[in-house]
């Protein structure tokens, strides 16, 4: 079950980057969101609320995970640098490049932190383009909706992958390791539910993914 401290990281991963209206529907499924946290339901967090457009769902969850996954990353970013991560990988085997199909079209390599930096700011971007994620949606999103809120959830992916992989340990001495696993949990149900990231793509974290998944009678 989720602690209350779990559900404090979660409301403050979500103000420090995003201002909601008070009274407006994302405020409001903002709020919904976080209290269902709080009360340690996982599975219903990941269920749009009654009479909700779905895509607003998908995007107050989009900048949640954002802010989430950012917050985690500062706790050991002194500790990923470019001397002791210096690319952005999840184990030996399995390294990521760089490209934002903009200003960087050709993958390059860059270090983890630089990765994550350049990952965030981009996500950021893409949230404040309207012609992407309107303030207001109707039954039909933009057509660039989909396809870029599944790049992001994918390379979101990599960020927890290479903490799993690099930084566990870490965490763990830092007191932290209970938000990486209960984040990871939540965004990988949440990935799940609407079917965001390719099974491919999360090959690297199969193991922990097959322990959420006999945790809630999933097939994985």
């Amino acid at each position: 079950m989720l602690r209350k401290l779990d559900g404090f990281l979660y409301k403050t991963a979500v103000k420090s980057k995003e201002k909601y209206a008070k009274g407006s529907r994302r405020y409001e499924m903002h709020k919904n969101l976080v209290a269902t946290l709080n009360a340690g339901d996982l599975r219903n967090a990941v269920h749009p609320p009654p009479d909700t457009n779905p895509f607003e769902f998908i995007t107050t969850n989009t900048v949640f995970f954002m802010n989430s996954v950012n917050l985690l990353f500062d706790t050991i970013s002194d500790f990923c640098t470019i001397t002791t991560c210096p690319t952005m990988s999840a184990g030996p085997d399995v390294k990521y490049l760089w490209a934002d199909g903009r200003d960087v079209r050709k993958p390059v390599e860059v270090h983890a932190q630089q990765y994550v930096r350049l990952l965030l700011a981009w996500i950021q971007s893409n949230i404040d383009d309207l012609t992407i994620f309107p303030e207001e949606f109707t039954d039909t999103p933009p057509k660039a909706f989909v396809p870029t809120v599944k790049n992001i959830f994918k390379r979101l992916f990599r960020v927890y992958a290479h903490l799993y992989f690099n930084h566990v340990e870490k965490l763990e001495q830092l007191g932290m390791a209970p938000h990486l696993s209960t984040g990871f949990k939540h965004f990988y149900l949440f990935s799940r539910e609407f079917n965001l990231i390719e099974k491919k793509d999360m090959e690297p974290l199969q193991a922990v993914i097959k322990q959420i998944c006999d945790e809630y009678g999933l097939k994985p």
